[in-house]
């Protein structure tokens, strides 16, 4: 081995041991770490046990003992009742699925699309759109205009498009794209390809995209999230007598305040009715029903989610 290849392996074998110096994790302060991530688990998980719990109790246990985690009888007069107005929910949820699955689509598609011509440094127009996309995430045009637009000038009223394109566009999420773009495709993938012929919808569909999905997938989960918890729309631009639009979070919303009332209201009922209602403990399955189609999806996004929560971070 010559002096210069001794030289790189000394300094290479300091290096080492130096960055192993600083990370290097003592037994005890491994424990202590794992005992602090453990406890913060179980503050996220213990709240959503308790939600399944009251769901799973007798409406007479909730009320006499409060929320609790041994409840004094278990009961499923809270699904019962959702089951009663299965026809009306599966409706709903029918709704909320094409709604979040097409708006999705569609915000992807617009995010990245945009995102992908704001960083390219060659574009002429990039410092306009940049700004006219920057502005709105400071000053927004009010309730009442956007509504107006929607309702009278784009016809979007008691329409499914009304549930998806107000909120399919996010500048925050156009910018994030941009950033994404700027620091984690490099440049010279996309001059190779121009060199060899490839065009610009080319190079976005089979380079760019396949490089993103960290970037994509978590976009997608944010969209996702955002529509499948979404009812504002329904109550902004859905009549009363277009029930068959309604999303699911807008009838359970619905079915709740309609619980509170007979239960405020006892003569509106038949005779001991409302004594049955399980007011208390419906809120905690609507919960359930609402949460537990995110919860199984998340694990499809959790693969590409974890490496992209660092989209945008500056590189070393």
């Amino acid at each position: 081995m010559s002096v210069t290849s001794k030289t790189v392996a000394t300094r290479k074998t300091k290096h080492v041991d130096a960055v192993l110096k600083y990370t290097r994790v003592s037994p005890a302060s491994n424990v202590a770490f794992s005992a602090i991530f453990i406890i913060l688990a179980l503050l996220c998980f213990l709240p959503a046990l308790l939600v399944a719990i009251v769901s799973l109790s007798s409406e007479h246990s909730v009320v006499t003992k409060g929320y609790s985690y041994i409840p004094m009888s278990w009961s499923v007069a809270s699904y019962a009742y959702l089951l009663k107005q299965g026809s009306y929910i599966g409706h709903a949820f029918i709704n909320s699925l094409g709604v979040t699955v097409v708006g999705t689509v569609i915000g992807l598609v617009l995010c990245s699309t945009m995102g992908y011509a704001l960083s390219r440094p060659n574009y002429r127009l990039r410092g306009f759109f940049t700004w006219f996309i920057f502005i709105p995430m400071l000053f927004s045009g009010g309730l009442v205009a956007s509504y107006m637009i929607n309702a009278q000038v784009l016809g979007l009223k008691n329409t499914y498009w009304a549930l998806i394109l107000p909120i399919c566009c996010s500048s925050f999420y156009i910018i994030i794209m941009r950033t994404f773009f700027q620091t984690s495709v490099p440049d010279a993938i996309i001059e190779s390809a121009k060199i060899d012929g490839a065009r610009q919808i080319r190079i976005f569909l089979q380079i760019v995209l396949p490089i993103s999905l960290p970037a994509i997938a978590t976009i997608g989960l944010f969209y996702t999230f955002a529509y499948w918890n979404d009812w504002m729309m329904a109550k902004y631009y859905l009549d009363s007598n277009h029930q068959t639009l309604f999303p699911m979070q807008y009838v359970l919303i619905s079915l709740e305040n309609n619980i509170d009332f007979l239960t405020r209201n006892p003569q509106a009922t038949a005779p001991g009715e409302s004594n049955n209602l399980p007011s208390e403990t419906v809120r905690m399955a609507m919960v359930i029903v609402s949460v537990l189609p995110i919860a199984c999806s998340y694990p499809f996004f959790q693969r590409y989610f974890i490496s992209g929560l660092t989209i945008g971070a500056v590189k070393g």
